[in-house]
């Protein structure tokens, strides 16, 4: 299973994310629940870094599938907005795969 955890601050505005595990739907290469979410997370990443320019945190490890990403203080509310989006497709992905394949969550910090 997938779980991502979003970080939402105290004025409400998402500020990262914390992705890991695999979907588990099907054979890798083949699974396009991971593959879904993966293309989300990675654009939502690259997007922030090239259209905005803000500054953020970024730990990476392949092989438990963990993407942890937090922007710095003094983020852009554009970038909020991408990660907004990032939830919004999540969201949608989870209502048509179900909890069995991802789980999203929204933490305070």
């Amino acid at each position: 299973m997938i779980h991502v955890t979003v970080y939402e601050n105290k004025a409400k505005e998402y500020t990262g994310f914390c992705c890991r595990g695999h979907a588990g739907f099907a054979d890798s290469g083949q699974d396009i629940v991971c593959s879904a979410v993966s293309a989300l997370v990675i654009n939502t990443i690259n997007s922030v870094e090239q259209l905005v320019s803000d500054e953020f945190e970024l730990i990476t490890d392949q092989n438990s599938g963990l993407i942890d990403f937090s922007l710095n203080a003094g983020y852009s509310q554009e970038s909020v907005l991408l990660i907004r989006s990032l939830v919004l497709g999540l969201q949608g992905i989870q209502k048509n795969y179900g909890t069995e394949y991802i789980m999203l969550i929204i933490k305070e910090v």
